[in-house]
């Protein structure tokens, strides 16, 4: 895969990383960590797009490690997120 398809597929990952981050409401409970998790599921895209067009087993290796770790990264902003709301809601309760 040539460097300008590479760039191509960076500047296209920038768009839609744009265009999803700015079509998120800002009332949700957590904004800041909803926002993270949408570009965190637009990083997973874009390293599967580059370990599926690695040209060589170190660059398959690497692209994988940005899977993973891209992946664990969504996971835990899910949990922290569940964590903020179990926080959230708990506070509601009357204290008596």
């Amino acid at each position: 895969m040539s460097i300008p398809v590479l760039v191509l597929v960076f500047a296209a990952a920038l768009v839609v990383g744009y265009k999803v981050l700015s079509h998120i409401p800002s009332l949700l409970h957590t904004p800041l960590m909803s926002s993270m998790n949408a570009l965190d599921g637009v990083i997973v895209l874009g390293a599967l797009t580059a370990c599926h067009f690695a040209t060589t087993p170190l660059f398959g290796f690497l692209g994988g490690v940005a899977v993973a770790l891209a992946t664990t990264n969504v996971f835990g902003g899910f949990d922290i997120t569940n964590k903020m709301l179990k926080m959230i809601a708990g506070s509601g309760k009357k204290r008596g």
